[in-house]
């Protein structure tokens, strides 16, 4: 065999098996799997959280309108199930979110700082930040309900539909995350499965 031909295969090795051949790194295929699995999961809760508390706003209006007292008792009650559910699937979401942004940095230094494992941190430390104020804007108005619950004078009961309208929102920007997370992550999983 030629000297030429041994030197091009011995700088080839380590290119092939870093990208784990021309069908890209298994491993990082499988993760990027089990995060588009996770994105649909998420994308469920999401949508699903939405149309809850879509309908408790609804029913707040309907009993408010009404003049229900016992209704907007039991939308109350409800109200507390929900808020109480958002937090821990925030806190969950968040650590899950900071594992990844630790898992990105430690592949930017492994992979010598390649343009799309540092951007794939930026994208995962972004998703931090945004996680972390959803969470410390739940926290909120939680705390601002906790000292409403119970009061049915007009101030109350138009503070509780305003902070009940920021829960919508929220739940709304949630969801449009969800649809950016997923468009990121099949993007990765695209390039992924590229030879690098």
């Amino acid at each position: 065999m030629s000297k030429w031909l041994l030197a091009t295969m011995a700088l080839s090795l380590p290119a092939l098996a870093h990208a784990g051949g021309p069908h890209g790194n298994p491993v990082e295929q499988a993760h990027d799997r089990q995060e588009l699995r996770q994105d649909a999961r998420e994308a469920r809760d999401d949508y699903q959280d939405l149309r809850q508390v879509e309908s408790l706003l609804a029913r707040y209006d309907s009993a408010r309108g009404r003049g229900a007292r016992r209704d907007l008792l039991q939308v109350e009650q409800d109200l507390r199930g929900y808020v109480a559910s958002e937090l821990n699937e925030s806190r969950r979401e968040l650590a899950q979110d900071k594992q990844e942004a630790r898992a990105s940095a430690h592949e930017v230094r492994r992979d010598g700082y390649r343009y799309d494992d540092r951007k794939d941190h930026r994208d995962d430390v972004r998703d931090v930040r945004q996680e972390s104020r959803a969470l410390r804007q739940t926290r909120s108005i939680a705390q601002e309900l906790n000292g409403l619950y119970g009061h049915m004078d007009s101030g109350s009961l138009t503070r509780k539909r305003m902070l009940i309208a920021d829960l919508v929102q929220l739940a709304r920007e949630e969801t449009a995350q969800n649809r950016q997370e997923m468009r990121e992550d099949r993007r990765e999983a695209r390039e992924d499965s590229r030879w690098h």
